[in-house]
């Protein structure tokens, strides 16, 4: 700003005005609202041409008083815009998990269907259709997280993550599928799926130590009557009461143990997506990269129980070379030796497609959303499933029945899936 000149005389302003202080817009706006308005009547003459008397302030001076400025406050617009975009994310991330979570079901009801049509053709080896899935996912998902790496998608800061995590879920769900195994071989067939249930029962209480997560009264009320309704309907019959009969207490207790490790390794999961979004500045750890990385952890583990785990199939390790060439003949369904293999390789190859695509979406589920949401979207695949196996399918045409207390379970489960749902109240000010 330039020098500002004032020249004061009585009416009549001089032809050359001497020179003023030079001052500051500050010092100047103070000065004209503080001291000129004492000479009244007084004309003065800026430099710039500018004349004006101190009536002229006073006037200024009281509308500046009757009419005081407000500061300038935060923009309404700019809050409305922000808080709209924040709801168009919320509804977005919603119909996500709305859509993941129909997805997950259908796929989980395709797992089980699949799963007990390819134990048609390799009834005699279920425990080589275990380790075909095991190592061949680890061979598939390394490809598939070399490509999407070749592609940009994984970057380096991905597969930085530590590693700990990805060993800790290795071994839980190798323990679970040792614990599993030992315990089903002696335990009656309808009590596996419903001791299973008690998964979402460990899922609850070990996200609330790890993750420290909180339940609403709604929410945890609602899970436990989605495993009361599995339990209902799949161990309705006429024999329930005598289901665990005559059958040792350590065997149920391994089941159990076999649920809270499966548990265990999801809740992990969930928090190593959670824990990558703060490492990766905001970025979405790869879904991949936690398959493969758990899945080869698995496998190692599971390489390491192999002998234990064929023993507790009744196969002794000294046998178990030949064991796996016999399960691959009838997997292939090739060999002039190979009988009663009838549906393979289609069932079985089905099955691993299937089983792939639910793992994947299982872990895309709880990667938007949370493991209790995965489980529950998997457990509602269980009544339905039931019911397709009793009608006849191809390999499978005899047909069973169902008794009534199948369907009151079923829709305790729903009631239960739509209690959790239930929308929370707003909070006041939110």
């Amino acid at each position: 700003m330039g020098s500002l000149h004032a020249s004061c005389a009585p009416f009549n302003p001089s032809p050359s005005p001497r020179p003023y202080v030079k001052i500051n817009e500050i010092r100047l706006h103070s000065s004209i609202s503080t001291e000129l308005p004492k000479f009244s009547g007084i004309h003065y003459l800026f430099r710039p041409g500018i004349a004006f008397t101190s009536g002229d302030f006073m006037d200024y001076h009281r509308r500046k008083i009757s009419n005081p400025q407000k500061k300038p406050i935060r923009n309404n617009k700019s809050i409305g815009i922000r808080a709209s975009s924040e709801q168009n994310r919320s509804h977005s991330i919603n119909r996500r998990i709305i859509v993941g979570s129909a997805i997950t079901v259908v796929l989980a009801i395709a797992n089980r269907v699949l799963y007990k049509l390819a134990l048609v053709p390799l009834k005699q080896y279920p425990f080589f259709l275990a380790q075909v899935t095991t190592f061949g996912y680890v061979a598939i998902y390394l490809s598939i997280l070399f490509a999407r790496y070749r592609a940009g998608i994984v970057t380096d800061e991905m597969l930085a993550v530590p590693k700990n995590r990805f060993m800790a879920i290795g071994i839980l769900e190798a323990l679970g599928v040792a614990a599993g195994m030992s315990s089903g071989a002696m335990l009656p067939g309808p009590a596996i799926p419903i001791l299973n249930q008690t998964f979402l029962v460990w899922q609850l209480m070990l996200s609330t130590l790890i993750l420290g997560r909180t339940y609403s009264f709604n929410q945890i009320i609602g899970c436990l009557l989605v495993a009361a309704g599995v339990v209902l309907a799949v161990a309705s019959g006429p024999n329930d009461s005598q289901m665990l009969t005559k059958i040792e207490f350590i065997w149920p207790a391994l089941m159990l143990a076999s649920s809270a490790f499966q548990a265990g390794a999801s809740i992990i999961k969930e928090f190593v997506f959670v824990d990558a979004t703060s490492r990766l500045k905001g970025k979405q750890l790869d879904i991949f990269v936690v398959n493969s990385f758990g899945s080869g952890f698995q496998a190692l583990f599971i390489l390491l129980f192999l002998p234990l785990l064929s023993n507790l199939k009744g196969i002794p390790f000294s046998q178990f070379p030949s064991y796996l060439r016999s399960g691959a003949a009838c997997f292939l369904n090739i060999g002039p030796t190979t009988t009663g293999c009838d549906g393979a390789p289609l069932l079985p190859l089905l099955y691993i497609c299937f089983n792939m695509a639910f793992n994947i979406s299982m872990l895309y589920l709880v990667k938007i959303s949370s493991a209790v949401v995965s489980s529950l979207s998997a457990t509602l695949s269980v009544p339905i499933s039931i019911y397709i196996l009793t009608l006849p399918l191809p390999y499978m045409p005899e047909r069973a029945s169902l008794s009534p207390f199948f369907l009151i379970g079923s829709v305790i489960l729903v009631l239960g899936l739509i209690l959790y749902n239930l929308p929370k109240p707003a909070k006041q000010g939110s």
